[in-house]
């Protein structure tokens, strides 16, 4: 009877504990970062499209970017034709407008909500009133963080928003304007499922990209504008106001900087 109770014991025991790993198995990680484990793991789950756990960034800085439409490496993104009624202005345009898709805010910190007709008029009137065509807003700017996710042993560019912005010469040459800023991950869940909006392979047409790869395989060229540094100061603030060439200054002091990630990144596996 004594063992009858033991085995009786052992087996309702064993039965608890399959229940238990059934019920709450864990997950492999490689797979679901944020699956069940010994704990849970914090990630950012309202702007990236990435899934990294904020545990494993072993190094992290911020880096804002803005890619020029109308350069030539672009153009698959500008779109084709006078209107560029194709290209991603236009389609992010139509996301918010027509299909009210896209939450868009008015600062930085996304604590300004804009609504529909605010953002139209943002998009559509410089500084003294005139209407813009689309072909106009030519500069697509971008917050992204400069990741080394030690999980994966990996540099990663996490996208974390899109900054629309009027450029002075448009906005009647009173300074740049503020358009809308929108979460990347909305940007990229959106468009990732709208395959009709697509960064354009002119070369062969088949082999077009929906934005949400293009950006995953980074199809784009752009300058970076500002890096994390103590006084938030823009690259172009940086110079020396007495330089005879300042604009160009910035520029190559962009491409340093450009360098300066491509090195880091390299010299991880030296040894």
């Amino acid at each position: 009877m004594k063992k009858f109770l033991q085995y009786s014991f052992i087996a309702v025991l064993m039965a608890a504990t399959l229940w238990s790993f059934e019920g709450h198995a864990q997950v492999a990680t490689s797979v679901n970062p944020s699956g069940y484990g010994d704990r849970q793991f914090k990630m950012d789950t309202i702007f990236s499209a990435k899934r990294i756990r904020e545990d494993d960034k072993m190094y992290q800085i911020g880096v804002w970017r803005r890619i020029d439409l109308r350069e030539k490496y672009n153009l698959s993104l500008y779109g084709s034709g006078d209107t560029k009624s194709n290209g991603i202005i236009n389609q992010i345009y139509k996301a918010v407008v027509d299909e009210n898709a896209l939450e868009v805010f008015g600062d930085e910190d996304f604590t300004q909500p804009l609504s529909i007709a605010e953002f139209q008029e943002n998009f559509w009137l410089n500084a003294i009133g005139d209407s813009i065509f689309v072909k106009q807003l030519y500069f697509l700017d971008f917050k992204e963080d400069f990741v080394f996710d030690k999980h994966h042993s990996d540099m990663v560019f996490d996208v974390k928003y899109i900054h629309l912005v009027m450029p002075s010469a448009t906005n009647a040459d009173a300074g740049q304007k503020t358009i809308g800023f929108i979460r990347y991950k909305d940007f990229y869940n959106y468009f990732k499922d709208h395959p009709e909006a697509r960064w354009i392979n002119f070369q062969n047409l088949s082999k077009s990209l929906t934005y949400d790869q293009a950006f995953d395989t980074r199809l784009f060229r752009s300058v970076v504008t500002r890096f994390t540094n103590p006084d938030e100061a823009l690259v172009a603030d940086m110079v020396n106001p007495e330089h005879p060439n300042p604009d160009m200054q910035a520029y190559l002091d962009a491409l340093a900087f450009e360098y300066k990630l491509l090195e880091f990144e390299n010299s991880l596996w030296e040894w």
